[in-house]
């Protein structure tokens, strides 16, 4: 008789669909918990592909983009949640959401900083799509080096795992949907450094300026910051696992037809945060097939300046 331990991600296969005693007091409204319908969904869709053998991963990840980035306190959101049942380990950790864009006169669907109203699935808007996602490869790429202290300088190597999607999310992979750090570096020109074993055939480097933006908004994708990002990447490497992101298009409706009606969201059995409801008094999907033809006609109009390279760094 074969025994499955419960670091085995078999061990899940076998699990019942309701949520595990040791998960419970993890779940609820609180600070750090995970509301009951994004774990319910979450829970089902790893199950799911772990039975059907397209995830081996003993963790699964789920987001609650309802809730919001930073409190009132101004610590970060704790919104993300890595969940591993099979060594009975839960942790939440903040998470960006996407930025929107506001098209001057034409339409505004930008989001602010602590709590996302909009959300979207269409190329080029910004906005975060909920729903099913599996991770897949991991692209790892050289963004520049930036300065520490006096006399020391840095490289950012960041790593971005791709989502893939399906449904309402299946234009993940066009839409460069995945995870990443929130860092970015900003004003980079181009330093002489010929030693660099990341340098031109000119011999030279980018070099930036740092930024972390954990506190703020993505392009639509899922940012951690830096520490945590490199728990999950580690977490997803040659492993792939699920990611299922709150709300999809069918709450986010919902949502937006009790406020309408002037009814609290719980009353018909609806979930959304109460603090960021309050904030932004209520969500709108934007559907790629609304939102695309604006973006490209926006496009046409207001095209893009030809690309330029880095300017050569002005010496100190």
């Amino acid at each position: 008789m074969t025994v499955l331990s419960s670091s085995d991600p078999a061990f899940a296969v076998g699990q019942s669909s309701a949520v595990p005693a040791w998960l419970q007091p993890h779940v609820g409204d609180s600070e750090g918990q995970i509301a009951p319908v994004v774990l319910e969904r979450a829970r089902e869709l790893y199950l799911k592909k772990l039975r059907a053998g397209a995830v081996k991963n003993p963790c699964y990840f789920a987001m609650d983009a309802t809730r919001p980035n930073y409190s009132s306190e101004g610590y970060l959101g704790r919104r993300f949640y890595i969940i591993c049942e099979a060594d009975r380990s839960f942790r939440a950790i903040s998470a960006g959401h996407g930025s929107g864009r506001d098209l001057k006169g034409i339409v505004d669907f930008a989001n602010g900083r602590r709590c996302a109203k909009n959300f979207g699935n269409a190329i080029d808007s910004n906005l975060t799509a909920g729903g099913a996602y599996v991770t897949a490869e991991t692209k790892t790429s050289v963004k520049g080096y930036y300065r520490v202290s006096a006399k020391q300088d840095a490289i950012l190597i960041r790593s971005f795992v791709q989502f893939d999607g399906e449904g309402e999310t299946a234009n993940a992979r066009q839409r460069a949907i995945g995870g990443h750090a929130a860092v970015s570096l900003k004003g980079v020109c181009l330093r002489r450094n010929p030693r660099s074993p990341y340098a031109s055939h000119d011999g030279y480097v980018p070099f930036g300026t740092l930024v972390d933006y954990s506190a703020g908004r993505s392009n639509g994708c899922t940012s951690w910051s830096p520490s945590d990002a490199e728990q999950v990447i580690a977490l997803t490497k040659d492993n792939p696992t699920t990611v299922y992101i709150y709300p999809e298009s069918h709450d986010i409706d919902a949502i937006a037809q009790a406020v309408a009606a002037d009814q609290l969201p719980s009353r018909r059995g609806l979930y959304w945060n109460r603090s960021c409801l309050k904030e932004i008094r209520s969500p709108k999907f934007w559907s790629k097939e609304a939102l695309e033809p604006i973006l490209a006609q926006y496009k046409k109009n207001n095209p893009a300046p030809p690309s330029q390279p880095a300017p050569i760094c002005k010496e100190p």
